[in-house]
């Protein structure tokens, strides 16, 4: 039940936790941004130039002459470092992907850490309320 305050005749609900309500209305505007992030997929795409290791191939000694642009997507999976081959038209997609990825991550963490304050308020509301 809310309080109200009465000044110069006029009936309003008195101040709540501001903090908290603020708080609040961030996680959800926070949260209606999961709806905005695409497909993704952890990783990073490399665009790798290579030796061919033929020892009489202009590759072996100059680095402007190495072979590609091969695209590969890199991504960690249980410790290990998996690489997989990209056609060239595919290595955007995925680009676009990883980027959706670190946006999640990132959106993610700042709901974690501001869904952790919200509740450390509404705690502290609870245990004052018990006590009054």
């Amino acid at each position: 039940m809310s309080r109200v305050s009465v000044s110069k005749g006029e009936a309003r609900p008195a101040p709540r936790n501001t903090s908290l309500e603020r708080n609040t209305k961030r996680f959800l505007e926070l949260r209606c941004g999961l709806e905005q992030v695409g497909f993704f997929c952890k990783g990073t795409v490399l665009k790798r130039m290579m030796k061919c290791g033929k020892a009489q191939c202009a590759c072996a000694s100059d680095k402007a002459k190495r072979h590609g642009p091969y695209y590969e997507l890199t991504y960690k999976a249980k410790g290990k470092t998996v690489n997989v081959k990209l056609a060239p038209e595919a290595a955007p997609i995925y680009r676009a992907a990883a980027q959706q990825y670190r946006k999640l991550k990132a959106l993610l963490s700042r709901l974690d850490k501001l869904s952790k304050t919200v509740l450390r308020q509404q705690a502290k509301l609870a245990e004052s309320q018990r006590h009054d």
